[in-house]
């Protein structure tokens, strides 16, 4: 069977896209982890493609918060470290001048 060519009209368009909400997308990807992804695509008239997209998008998503939640608490140790360093600074300084001032 072969396709046969479509007289071109005056006035193409194309289809518009159909945007899913991120919910939507979230129970197709728990339904594709039940029952598979062929099958999950196939009870909601998706493309298996579509689903394998969403489930790497997700995948980088949870990787990505991941990555910021390891930087924030790397941060957060750098500040402590740098708070502890500028305290000893500060009381050494004091110390020096102490001393300083006892030995003229």
């Amino acid at each position: 069977m072969t396709r046969q060519a479509t007289p071109m009209s005056k006035s193409k368009t194309k289809p518009k896209r159909t945007r899913y909400s991120q919910a939507y997308r979230d129970e197709a990807l728990a339904l594709a982890e039940r029952v598979g992804v062929s099958e999950a695509a196939e009870q909601l008239g998706l493309q298996p493609a579509q689903i394998y997209q969403w489930r790497i998008k997700a995948r980088n998503a949870a990787s990505q918060s991941q990555r910021e939640q390891a930087l924030a608490d790397e941060n957060a140790r750098l500040k402590r470290q740098l708070s502890e360093a500028n305290e000893e600074l500060a009381i050494t300084k004091k110390a020096a001048a102490y001393f300083a001032r006892n030995q003229k």
